[in-house]
């Protein structure tokens, strides 16, 4: 899942470097509509996708980037996505928050405003983590991001923790750096 400025094509060079050893690929199209839409309503267009792709009970693995990490997980804890979702990579995505969302006001951007500090999404998804747990969980960040600010607050309660050694919230899917790692880990049995 993309970030909230993002399209899939944010995913080329991963999709490069992975070269076809990850098939069947879904790279969702998300209507974020520059954070109008909310992590919920985007979370359930993401399951939509999934079904229609894969059907009702194959198993996924997903990764998510920036804002699509926060709406991969709200589909895997409040959408029923826990039920076949295998491996959950969190790519840069503001699972704690983000001081950069503390300004946009909910009335007018409310998927900016899902991603502030102890907003009432982050902490209803934190609240029951249970849906996490037996799913493998891998975070990876920069610790010098100034998107997810500060970039430790990058990643999910539960799982591994990688810090990639990328400057930039970008170059986090196109710094080779960055997307060998990511690629690793997909490839992974």
């Amino acid at each position: 899942m993309h970030g909230l400025l993002d399209t899939p094509a944010v995913f080329n060079a991963l999709i490069r470097e992975l070269a076809g050893r990850r098939q069947p690929l879904l790279i969702p199209h998300l209507p974020l509509r520059l954070g109008r839409t909310s992590i919920e309503r985007s979370a359930t267009l993401l399951g939509r996708q999934i079904e229609a792709a894969f059907g009702a009970q194959e198993p996924v693995d997903l990764l998510g980037f920036s804002m699509g990490g926060v709406i991969g997980r709200c589909w895997i804890q409040r959408h029923g996505g826990h039920r076949r979702t295998r491996r959950f990579l969190s790519v840069g995505s503001p699972q704690q928050g983000t001081l950069t969302a503390q300004p946009w006001p909910g009335w007018l951007f409310q998927g900016i405003a899902d991603l502030k500090h102890d907003s009432a999404l982050l902490r209803a998804l934190n609240s029951d983590l249970a849906p996490l747990r037996p799913i493998d969980c891998h975070s990876f960040y920069s610790a010098l991001d100034l998107v997810v600010l500060p970039g430790w607050k990058a990643v999910l309660p539960v799982g591994r923790c990688t810090m990639l050694p990328v400057l930039t919230h970008p170059q986090l899917l196109r710094d080779r750096a960055a997307i060998r790692p990511l690629a690793m880990e997909l490839l992974r049995p």
